[in-house]
């Protein structure tokens, strides 16, 4: 593929450190030309492949990106509070250009755009040599990669706001360019989408459409609405023409006229109605769903099936469970005696109790205990909490044996999210029934066994205010665990808010005062015991006469705040305050990096008060 794709071995964009010079005289060493490689559907196939081996580059979402790009929120945070830790300043919004973790040459900005440009050369070579208006083999193919690039566009955008626009693979005049607004970026991810949807096959339509790892019209379509939320909603953002000029930013909608709600609202909720009508994807039961997950099962699309894409790791790659799983410390199950793996983040210490008892969710999402070396389930406190919903017990093969790169693959999306975007649509465009019919069926399958207690919940539902609130709250007990809740915060303008809440909240459980004044057993003695794999814990709901039968005891377990050795422990006052060390309204964008700075000629800057070279 000499003559068009030598850049997949040796890209380079303004964000790389490679020279001008050196990018345009890269060659591969293979001997097939443009009109061979876009006339043959493997051959094109192979380099779709190649936008997605991006992916799981060492430092990009494999290792840098994902961990850490939805953290911290109001319902989800980083397990370690210290300061210096620059984990913890990444979630806790005190980021600094020179940060070890990002402040690298091949991190997730530069690797991001070798995947654009990859993108760019295979969309250029379909379209003058894949003949796609007459091959459908060949649309699919050209669809997959507009659908890729928009979604590793999207996740630019989230991490970093204003970025350079790249839609047409790089020349000697374009190697370094500017940020530009978001806005042009948006309006032209819409337009590549609306183009892809047609060509793309529903879930389990086709062949490469049997696999959540390749692009189906589904996701294509729930990413247009993703999309369209994010452009119409809040954000911090310079002034208009101010883009990568230092400016601080202010906190607030696009003013671009073909970003209003009025304009996109109606055209994506039109892609959900239509996504949800054909019937290629449903929910799955809650608990059974997360265990397939962990056991790569996800990757079965179609009717039946609930997961409409995820991040297409090989089963070596990836660093999922690595960072998110229920914490083993020393477990036959996430590798043994010597290994200590898992929750890195988890649920802030009030979600587990802000769910409905009858929530099949709550005990899925919210772990109280990790493994210890024995191989036993043990209690951890309240100030820590592990997402439940990514355990390495639940794996193919237990005991897990393998290294840090455990094979998981991160859900992107899935078809609840598709039913509540669809709900908020419909509510914001004044169809109230609608968003009641697909909240309900997030809300039944969540109620399962108390379905009625689903239906009079929705049916109370009475105005676009409640709906929207409902939705608010809905999104947290569904997603918890999967990074989203930031960005719609972001875009409701509510993240700052909602953080706030969350602190005070936290200090309520604390003390055990307003909402959480009744839940008796946080104030002294625990009692807990095993049912099957699932730890029971006494006094989280309230109970109010001592359990009889065989219950562990774990004495003072949640009220202590010093220890013996006078250390902090529990949640102490700079804990629950450094859910953010800095505005996190300010700061919700990370900087660009003093590596991309320097290595784009000082054609990219930053803005939102960060530091510029």
């Amino acid at each position: 593929m000499k003559k068009i794709l030598y850049i997949l071995s040796a890209v380079v964009i303004a964000a790389t450190a490679v020279s001008c010079e050196k990018f345009l005289d890269s060659e591969s060493s293979s001997t097939f030309d443009a009109t061979t490689v876009y006339s043959n559907y493997s051959l094109t196939e192979n380099t779709i492949f190649s936008i997605a081996q991006s992916f799981g580059e060492t430092n990009n979402y494999r290792g840098r990106y994902l961990p850490w790009i939805g953290l911290n929120s109001d319902i989800e945070w980083y397990n370690t509070f210290k300061t210096t830790d620059e984990k913890y300043q990444i979630a806790a919004y005190s980021l600094l250009p020179n940060n070890q973790q990002l402040n690298l040459d091949n991190g997730p900005f530069a690797k991001m755009y070798e995947a654009i440009e990859r993108a760019n050369l295979c969309i250029e070579g379909i379209r003058t040599y894949g003949s796609p208006d007459t091959r459908e083999d060949m649309a699919y193919l050209l669809g997959e990669a507009l659908t890729l690039r928009a979604m590793i566009y999207y996740d630019l955008v989230k991490a970093w706001g204003d970025v350079p626009a790249r839609f047409t693979p790089t020349t000697s005049e374009t190697v370094y360019l500017p940020k530009v607004s978001r806005d042009v970026i948006f309006k032209q991810l819409l337009a590549d989408l609306d183009e892809a949807i047609p060509y793309l096959p529903y879930p389990g339509q086709s062949t490469p459409t049997l696999r959540t790892d390749r692009v189906n019209k589904m996701f294509a379509q729930g990413l247009y609405a993703r999309i369209v939320l994010m452009a119409c909603g809040k954000a911090m953002r310079p002034e208009d023409g101010m883009e990568g000029t230092g400016d601080l930013g202010e906190n607030r909608f696009s003013n671009d006229p073909d970003l209003q709600k009025s304009v996109l609202y109606p055209r994506a909720l039109q892609y959900l109605d239509d996504a949800i009508a054909s019937g290629y994807a449903s929910l799955e039961d809650f608990e059974q769903y997360w265990k397939n997950q962990s056991n790569m099962d996800n990757l079965t699309a179609g009717p039946g099936h609930e997961t409409l894409f995820v991040i297409p790791f090989s089963n070596g790659r990836g660093r999922w469970n690595f960072t998110f799983a229920v914490r083993s410390e020393g477990s036959k199950y996430a590798g043994g005696s010597t290994v200590t793996r898992g929750g890195d983040a988890g649920p802030v210490p009030t979600m587990w109790f802000n769910y409905d008892k009858n929530d099949v969710r709550r005990d899925v999402t919210c772990v109280n205990w990790r493994w210890n070396a024995d191989n036993e389930q043990e209690l951890v406190g309240i100030q820590k909490w592990y997402f439940g919903k990514y355990r390495y017990e639940w794996m193919e093969k237990v005991p897990y044996t393998g290294g840090n790169d455990d094979g998981i693959k991160p859900v992107v999306l899935r078809y609840a999210d598709i039913l509540l975007m669809a709900a908020e649509l419909a509510n914001e465009t004044g169809d109230l029934a609608s968003a009641k019919d697909y909240l309900l069926q997030v809300r039944k399958r969540a109620f399962k066994g108390h379905e009625d207690d689903a239906e009079a919940y929705v049916n109370a539902i009475n105005s676009k205010d409640k709906m929207f609130d409902a939705i608010v709250d809905e999104r947290a007990f569904e997603f918890c665990g999967e990074m989203t809740r930031k960005f719609d915060l972001i875009r409701w303008g509510l993240l700052k808010t909602k953080m706030i809440q969350a602190k005070t909240d936290m200090k309520a459980l604390r003390d055990l005062t307003g909402k959480y004044a009744g839940v008796n057993g946080l104030n002294g003695d625990i009692y807990w015991q095993l049912d099957g794999d699932k730890v029971v814990v006494y006094g989280f709901n309230g109970e109010a006469v001592k359990p009889s039968g065989a219950w562990e005891k774990k004495a003072e377990y949640f009220n202590k705040i010093v220890d013996s050795k006078g250390a902090d422990t529990g949640l102490y006052d700079a804990l629950i305050e450094g859910i953010y060390d800095k505005d996190p309204e300010q700061y919700m964008f990370w900087p660009i990096f003093n590596t991309t700075m320097t290595n784009s000629q000082g054609k990219i800057k930053n803005d939102y008060g960060y530091d510029n070279l």
